[in-house]
């Protein structure tokens, strides 16, 4: 239940149009009602035989009106009597059977009227979700994705949401228009009998406990459906991120049998649903119409006994507003069993929307506008989670002096790439903390801190977007003339221009249009464009030819000059004129000088410099 208020809650910006839906539902309701309570009189007159009865009722001249039912049915009786006598029985009958298809047509139009005015609410607020689930998505810290399959986040942002607009949101119509229905028409029938209303009060919701008892079982079986969904997306997205390797190792076969295993998992749960759900219109309608036939027994006896409690146009009249409660009954039962499936997409969008943004901005932040000084890590440790993996970082201290170049070298899984990623606080240090011009960053807010740096990482990180845009990203008012001067320091304006629309050239997904080359140098210009006085370079050149490594690092050597750097590196060539090299290994500092000092210690820097020189 409490999920369901959460989604109540983005109705709120919605109320005008939940106010509208609620009142011409509540004018459908009532000219519905009008509709059918015409049958009372119309029985108890027009098919009266006793002449003498019409008499006695005109007789008695117009009663007074009162706001009660004796008074309306009165007043009715005594209309209709009057108009049988000028007329005849055939003129009321069709008097009366225009005044139905009125209240009808009135009932339908403010009907459609409630609907057309739910419309922007449903979708509404599956537009805000979806802009609350992207924009946590956003701030959350990527260690939050490190234990989360990226399919299964892909499938909570389109398939749950999705889920909930089908499912909770297209009951919210029903939810808000059936109730007023039901208590109109419960209203109007405690008003006629008390007896058979209260007996159907007791009956109603035995049905319901025994509907419910399904629709809880539903919820569970919707979500191990969802979980299944997540992974069929996660196997999805590996398979054509991979394929190139499926098909290199002939594992198309063992990919196929993983993925039709889960997929056939998820087609036995979906069918299961489907089942539940669809049990709920006829066993709701097979309830109801027991509850109708116990009302008719009872009512029946009322009449027929030698002492009538009602009269025969009472109870028909009776029996007819029953009939009509339910479908609305039916209607609500059907929404009770969307919700419940629709509660398991829910809980799992609110894992996202609920889980913890551990890097925030801080309360009272300082100002850094500028690096002045220098970059200080102090008795930084870090672990991912301390007791599986152990820690990552322990007790690093290092200091980078402004318009130096630091290069962070050592085996794989030594911490270099960590202890780059804390610095734009893409991390948290686990203890200790790293100030810039000696304010702790975590004193700064992540648009200043992360406005300082610029970031080239191995893997160009590149967009389904024109060149242009891809080297302006995140920046605004940015001409093309400062577009093409970073390109060209980037050593990419050259293949730009020979591009078939130039800057305006769209690269495809990730930038698969490009050579590896061209990709880190447009993503070397993007740094360029950005100017920033801090660059983080991880490994920008290990995976690219020898041509390609030297106009890149040619890029680079431009783009580090009179900046501030944090170079990762594998291929010690190309960070031997560093000011400082830093060699690490199992997440602590071990050695550090420039080039030649290390080379003469004839340590760990040493058997790496000549392990490669031997490759």
């Amino acid at each position: 239940m409490k999920n369901i208020f959460g989604i109540l809650q983005y109705v709120k910006g919605y109320w005008r149009f939940a106010i509208l839906n609620i009142l011409f539902n509540l004018l459908s309701a009532v000219f519905g009602l009008f509709s059918i309570a015409m049958l009372f009189p119309f029985l108890q007159v027009l098919f009266s035989d006793d002449s003498k009865k019409l008499q006695d009722i005109l007789l008695k001249g117009k009663p007074q009106f009162h706001l009660s039912p004796a008074s309306i049915m009165e007043n009715i009786n005594y209309f209709l009597a009057s108009d049988i006598q000028a007329h005849d029985s055939l003129h009321v009958l069709i008097g009366i059977c225009l005044f139905i298809i009125v209240t009808i047509f009135l009932k339908n139009l403010f009907r459609y009227l409630g609907m057309f005015f739910i419309a922007p609410i449903r979708n509404g607020v599956v537009k805000d979700m979806r802009n609350n689930i992207f924009k946590k998505i956003l701030v959350l810290p990527l260690s939050y994705y490190s234990d989360e399959r990226k399919g299964d986040i892909m499938s909570r942002m389109t398939a749950d949401v999705r889920e909930i607009e089908w499912s909770v949101l297209s009951s919210l119509e029903m939810v808000f228009r059936e109730p007023v229905t039901i208590f109109i028409y419960l209203l109007s029938m405690f008003l006629m009998s008390w007896q058979l209303t209260t007996l159907a009060l007791v009956l109603l919701p035995i049905a319901g406990l025994v509907i419910g008892r399904i629709g809880k079982s539903l919820k569970k079986t919707s979500t191990e459906e969802k979980e299944k969904t997540g992974i069929l997306m996660s196997i999805m997205d590996e398979t054509l991120g991979g394929l190139r390797i499926v098909k290199a190792f002939n594992a198309e076969k063992n990919v196929k049998q993983k993925f039709e295993k889960i997929n056939n998992d998820y087609t036995n749960l979906m069918v299961k649903a489907y089942r539940r759900v669809d049990l709920s219109s006829p066993l709701s309608e097979f309830m109801g119409i027991t509850v109708f036939v116990i009302i008719l027994y009872v009512g029946g006896k009322m009449v027929l006994g030698n002492h009538p409690a009602m009269s025969g146009a009472v109870f028909i009249t009776y029996l007819a507003l029953f009939s009509q409660l339910i479908a609305p009954a039916k209607s609500f039962t059907t929404a009770y069993y969307n919700i419940q499936k629709g509660l398991a997409s829910t809980e799992r969008v609110n894992k996202i929307l609920n889980a913890e943004v551990a890097i925030q901005d801080p309360k009272s932040p300082k100002t850094l506008i500028n690096f002045e000084k220098q970059i200080e890590y102090k008795n930084v440790s870090f672990a991912y989670r301390e007791a599986e993996i152990g820690w990552v970082l322990n007790n690093i201290n290092l200091k980078v002096e402004k318009g130096k170049t630091i290069a962070l070298v050592g085996q794989s899984g030594s911490g270099k790439t960590t202890m780059a990623d804390m610095l734009p606080r893409f991390y948290d240090p686990s203890q200790g903390e790293i100030l810039i011009d000696g304010i702790g960053i975590k004193d700064i807010t992540l648009a200043d801190l992360r406005s300082l740096m610029g970031i080239v990482t191995q893997e160009s990180i590149l967009f389904n977007d024109t060149l242009f845009n891809n080297i302006a990203f995140g920046m605004e008012n940015v001409t093309e003339a400062q577009v093409i001067e970073a390109a060209k320091i980037a050593n990419a304006h050259e293949f730009i221009s020979q591009m078939p629309q130039g800057y305006q050239t769209n690269i495809g997904d990730r930038g698969n249009k490009l050579s590896g080359g061209q990709r880190q140098r447009v993503s070397i210009a993007r740094a360029v464009l950005k100017n920033p006085p801090i660059l983080i370079l991880d490994e920008a050149t290990s995976a690219l030819d020898t041509e390609s490594e030297r106009l890149v690092q040619d890029a680079l050597n431009k783009l580090m000059k009179n900046r501030t750097s944090l170079v990762i590196a594998h291929r010690l060539s190309t960070i031997q004129h560093a000011d400082e090299i830093i060699v690490m290994q199992k997440g602590e500092i071990i050695e550090q000088g420039t080039h030649t000092v290390l080379l003469a210690k004839n340590g760990a820097y040493r058997k790496l410099h000549d392990l490669q020189s031997f490759v």
